[in-house]
């Protein structure tokens, strides 16, 4: 039986709308977007807006760019049309963080935000089989990637004071340990971040990897991304794993399936009750509904992402 945490408040998608908490109302407007899609305040400080149309893609700049020398150190970059300075989701994969998926998971979301005037950064990174993956080049991978939009940002107009980081699955892991990067010791893989995210965003996300771990969650997932159980590397699960390392200090949100069987909403439910009680803004969107209709676009699930960013 699944267990609810007393100090979280999920919003419940109905329908179309997500039904909002005192506590969800009572938070500042993020980036300057006010409630309504689209809605542009503060100056313009917009991360995300209605789509432009069923064209979305046309008029953009879309190219493959590496960050690394390892053939797995790629991203797709795509940047709306424009003067800029855009604003930048950077967009992380899941599949248990194993070779056997990748970024294309991610297009269509990609295609969705660039519709709506934000540059994306669909990164690749090194996964549990292949050479090189898992610890500590997966998490290394994640923030140089991350950190490279700061070597793209005066060619491609980005905004590097409005990068959110957005994933799914082991990815909503890896978006939410990069809201960790500015608190890890010097000598952890992807401390001293040159780009800093200004929000996070988890889809059925893994939070906690001790408790994926101590549930078999993907076979000994956890595992073999760190070379070891918690009790072989504790240290690695302290720094891998995003729930110990709050408070982050940014915005986050879990958007996360009610009957997911295969990340269960436990994970994100821990999540919020832990950022909350450290200080952090945190919130929950749940949905009826299962591990991989946040990868939709049309989803009421994105919908809220949307709202949130």
């Amino acid at each position: 039986m699944r267990r609810r945490l007393p100090p979280v408040v999920p919003h419940r998608l109905r329908g179309r709308r997500p039904v909002v908490t005192a506590a969800r109302s009572s938070r500042r407007c993020f980036l300057g977007i006010a409630a309504g899609v689209g809605a542009v305040v503060g100056g313009g400080r917009l991360l995300i807006g209605a789509p432009s149309g069923p064209d979305v893609m046309d008029g953009t700049d879309r190219r493959v760019v590496a960050y690394g020398d390892h053939p797995s150190q790629v991203a797709d970059l795509v940047v709306p049309a424009g003067a800029g300075p855009h604003p930048v989701l950077v967009l992380v994969h899941g599949g248990f963080w194993r070779a056997d998926f990748d970024r294309t998971l991610m297009d269509p979301l990609a295609v969705d935000a660039v519709g709506r005037g934000c540059a994306v950064w669909n990164i690749e990174y090194r996964r549990v089989g292949e050479p090189g993956g898992g610890w500590p080049t997966t998490f290394a991978d994640v923030g140089a990637a991350v950190d490279h939009l700061a070597t793209l940002a005066d060619e491609h107009h980005l905004d590097l004071a409005r990068v959110v980081a957005a994933g799914h699955s082991a990815g909503g892991h890896l978006a939410l340990w990069s809201a960790t990067r500015p608190g890890l010791p010097d000598d952890a893989p992807g401390a001293g971040p040159v780009v800093v995210v200004a929000a996070a965003v988890s889809q059925a996300g893994v939070a906690d990897l001790r408790a994926s771990e101590a549930s078999g969650l993907g076979g000994g997932a956890a595992a073999a991304l760190l070379g070891g159980s918690p009790t072989a590397v504790p240290d690695r699960y302290e720094l891998a794993s995003p729930i110990e390392r709050l408070p982050v200090g940014v915005p986050t949100l879990c958007v996360h399936g009610e009957a997911d069987p295969i990340v269960p909403i436990a994970q994100s439910e821990a999540w919020v009750a832990a950022a909350r009680a450290a200080g952090d803004e945190a919130d929950l969107v749940s949905f009826p509904g299962g591990h991989f209709e946040v990868l939709d676009p049309a989803h009421e699930s994105w919908q809220a992402v949307v709202a949130f960013l």
